[in-house]
């Protein structure tokens, strides 16, 4: 496996990741009734949707197919909406805010893995990672509401 063949299936994990997020907050969408909840959540889906394009992106750049589905992801997006039902709002307000600390950590290490391009490192510094620090505040400041 070449260097770039190596970063793009770093970048299609991170993509993964993306998608179980926006699968994610779309079920813990409708299951918040209330604003300013659904509002939040749909703004940070959006943040996601347009993280998992720019990784599309760089995967195609890359001459690598991006991925379509969350595979293993997915289940974390069925665990939250069995939060919501079984615990209510705040329990899931907790497993998203989860979700998001790991995205972060996810990130993390594709910055300290030297097969990931300079370029892409500087995509997850400059516009990839800082939105879900921003998520993890408004998930906390939701709780506490």
């Amino acid at each position: 496996m070449n260097a770039t063949d190596e970063c793009a299936e770093i970048c299609n994990s991170l993509l993964r990741g993306e998608l179980s997020a926006i699968e994610t907050y779309t079920q813990a969408i409708e299951k918040f009734s209330s604003e300013p909840e659904r509002a939040a959540l749909q703004s940070i889906r959006t943040d996601h949707v347009n993280s998992a394009a720019r990784l599309c992106d760089h995967l195609v750049d890359m001459g690598a197919t991006p991925a379509t589905n969350s595979g293993a992801w997915g289940s974390f997006a069925k665990a939250v909406e069995g939060a919501a039902k079984l615990l209510g709002e705040s329990p899931a307000l907790a497993v998203l805010e989860e979700g998001e600390e790991h995205g972060i950590n996810e990130y993390d290490e594709a910055l300290r893995n030297p097969e990931v391009m300079d370029e892409i490192k500087t995509v997850i510094r400059r516009d990839l990672q800082p939105p879900l620090t921003k998520h993890v505040s408004a998930l906390e400041s939701l709780r506490a509401s």
